[in-house]
């Protein structure tokens, strides 16, 4: 079978993949029939990956697939595929680890080559239309890989199979299962630790990525251990990646990265999980040291997320471009006549809490930032500043704005929906939690046959959903539970874990794949064992698990967590950098919190202390004094009596002396 010669991306849902639909290339999407169309064309593939908000993607594809002449090459040569790794991360995780084996750096665009029978043979990343940058030019590479293909084809099938078995074996096999330890999570913390920029926070060196997965290893170690160096660790990058050019002091929010040591310089595209992570750290250390700077970051990345990223429906779109007009960051970026333009008189107050940077190789205008001085000041005069940042928002909203990718991924919402959830109990913001239950019905609502979508674009969906998806909305739906009290959300979470089941779970039952049992067009099934920007499907499944048979007392449960937990340890043995999720999911798997909260609702006295002292550790269940149904079952089947206010903590299968004052609760929950 072979398709239309023709770019066939024109019908697709994807932001990313409408983009290129315009290209001369003969672009098709990843399926079976695209496929199928190698395979009896006897062409190799050219597999272009990468996303809608991605830089270098854009690059590329004005130099070389908007070009005639190298569209030519690449139609004659080969069946040309394009993925959004958004869309598909089991692709992009496939081919991505492929380009690891072969000891390139991995980034975006991911451009590989596959035999037709999609086994990858050699690859890159961004290839200049002409050579530069020390590298070969992209005709060049297409001609030369051409060249191979053809003259030494049986070496070539040979490569693929032996690079598709090792990778098979990296991402998909099983290891022996480890016992869970203590000691893991402590001798990757102090190794993360080793790693920490003691004077600009992150990790040493550049380019800075704010680095979740890392910081939740940080800080479960200071809430276990009571180890202040990580949590220090922790407070010092905060701080640093809020004072620098990577967080948009005008209109809030985190963008993905930083091309150097001093969170100076962004790359400017917001991604949805940045900032869903952004909030849930700043939740954590507002609580811990009571500094007012975490709880600005979260009132303005919040606004800046109700603003800019709710889709029809209520659910939250996947991320803003970083460049406007073709150019990068010029949406964002300042001059010192512009900003005194717009404020007049008040431009001298901007520059005493503001200052504006145009370092050496930045061709862009200059970018806003603090210094640490003035970081602190404008806490203290937070509100005083307000009216002058809505002025400079509004002259932004009158320039071309970058795009966005309005598809609404399954694992990113919920992601966020918790961290929503979570902040709206902390700071007392019931908007919040409003919006975050309007997201989640939206993702929810949108299932097919008992399922859920992994993305939505209006009404065009994307199934099946990915374990990710399942574990993401697990969580956000316990997270909704702890918020509002409402047992729709904790009976959704078990169905979202029935699904997982029915779809993902190995044969052995000793843990979950990142595709469906009934995904037809994936080369390899893989594990998702490995972090990306936010923790593995892995790591994520195991939290969902843990926190439900917290909730629910569901011993069969917590010994399907406890069995997935082991074997992915033996997996994360090998590489626990590269899965910090699965780790930290670990460490809750051997010391799970449950807090039983039995209050008066009119006039709580328990509740507002664990509100305000969110622990990533625990689960709350809160019963309204004089219930007599729906009561949460304590360790050794006892229920909790409700006739009067009471607070239980349990750790696993104990659990302390009911606590009836608040006072008490709070010491014990700050000291734990």
């Amino acid at each position: 079978m072979t398709l239309p010669a023709q770019n066939l991306l024109a019908k697709e849902a994807s932001p990313y993949l409408q983009q290129h639909s315009g290209n001369p290339v003969h672009w098709r999407a990843w399926s079976p029939a695209s496929l199928a169309e190698a395979k009896t064309l006897e062409r190799p593939i050219l597999l272009s990956v990468g996303y809608a908000a991605c830089h270098w993607c854009h690059v590329m594809a004005h130099e070389s697939f908007e070009n005639d002449d190298v569209a030519a090459v690449m139609n004659r040569l080969f069946v040309n595929i394009k993925v959004d790794r958004e869309e598909r991360p089991d692709i992009d995780q496939i081919y991505m680890a492929a380009l690891s084996s072969m000891g390139e750096q991995g980034g975006w665009p991911l451009t590989m080559f596959l035999t037709p029978d999609s086994k990858p043979f050699w690859g890159g990343t961004y290839f200049p239309r002409e050579a530069r940058y020390g590298r070969p030019g992209f005709v060049q590479v297409l001609e030369a890989v051409d060249k191979a293909w053809r003259d030494k084809k049986e070496s070539v099938n040979q490569s693929a199979d032996g690079l598709t078995t090792h990778i098979e074996a990296r991402l998909a096999s099983a290891h022996p299962k480890a016992v869970l330890d203590r000691d893991t999570l402590a001798t990757l913390a102090n190794g993360v630790d080793g790693m920490i920029d003691r004077d600009l926070g992150g990790l040493r060196g550049a380019p800075k990525f704010p680095n979740a997965p890392f910081m939740h290893t940080l800080w479960l170690s200071w809430l276990r251990d009571g180890a202040t160096a990580h949590r220090d660790a922790v407070l010092l990058s905060l701080e640093k990646m809020l004072a620098g050019g990577i967080y948009d002091h005008i209109g809030g929010g985190l963008s993905r990265y930083s091309t150097d040591a001093e969170w100076l310089v962004p790359h400017f595209e917001k991604m949805l999980y940045d900032n869903a992570q952004l909030i849930r750290l700043c939740n954590w250390a507002y609580a811990a040291t009571g500094n007012e700077l975490f709880r600005v970051r979260i009132e303005e990345t919040v606004r800046w997320l109700l603003r800019e990223m709710r889709v029809n429906g209520g659910a939250f779109a996947a991320s803003l471009d970083a460049d406007s007009e073709g150019e990068e960051g010029l949406f964002y970026s300042w001059n010192r006549d512009e900003i005194e333009t717009v404020l007049g008189d008040e431009s001298a107050l901007f520059f005493k809490y503001f200052t504006l940077s145009k370092p050496h190789g930045w061709e862009g205008k200059p970018i806003v930032h603090q210094t640490e001085a003035q970081q602190t000041r404008c806490v203290v005069d937070h509100e005083q500043l307000i009216p002058m940042k809505e002025k400079l928002l509004a002259a932004r909203e009158q320039r071309v704005r970058p795009g966005r990718d309005g598809k609404a991924l399954t694992d990113w919402n919920g992601l966020m929906i918790a961290a929503l959830a979570e902040a709206g109990r902390a700071l007392g913001r019931t908007d919040w939690i409003e919006a975050s239950e309007e997201a989640f019905a939206a993702i929810a609502d949108a299932g097919r046959d008992n399922r859920l979508p992994h993305s939505m674009l209006g009404v065009k969906k994307l199934f099946p959903a990915l374990s990710s998806d399942y574990a993401a909305m697990t969580n956000a739906a316990i997270s909704l539970f702890e918020a509002t009290g409402t047992s729709n959300y904790a009976d959704l979470a078990g169905q979202f874990i029935a699904q997982l089941d029915q779809w993902h779970r190995d044969d052995d039952n000793t843990g979950y794949y990142l595709t469906a049992s009934d995904s037809t067009d994936v080369p390899i099934r893989i594990r998702g064992d490995v972090d990306e920007a936010i923790p593995s499907a892995t790591g994520q499944v195991i939290e969902a698990m843990v926190r439900l048979s917290s909730l629910t007392g569901d011993l069969d449960l917590q010994e399907k967590a406890w069995r997935a937990a082991e074997h992915a340890a033996g997996r994360a043995a090998h590489q626990a950098y590269g899965q910090a999720g699965v780790v930290n999911a670990c460490a809750l798997a051997i010391e799970p919190l449950k807090l039983v909260l039995v209050d008066n609702p009119e006039n709580p006295e328990l509740v507002p202390v664990a509100n305000r002292n969110p622990d990533p550790r625990r689960t709350d269940i809160i019963v309204p004094v004089g219930s007599a149904t729906n009561l949460p079952m304590l360790p050794g089947g006892v229920l909790p009596p409700t006739g009067k206010a009471g607070a239980w903590l349990c750790t696993g299968q104990v659990c302390l002396p009911v606590i009836t004052d608040a006072e008490e609760l709070k010491r014990l929950l700050r000291r734990r």
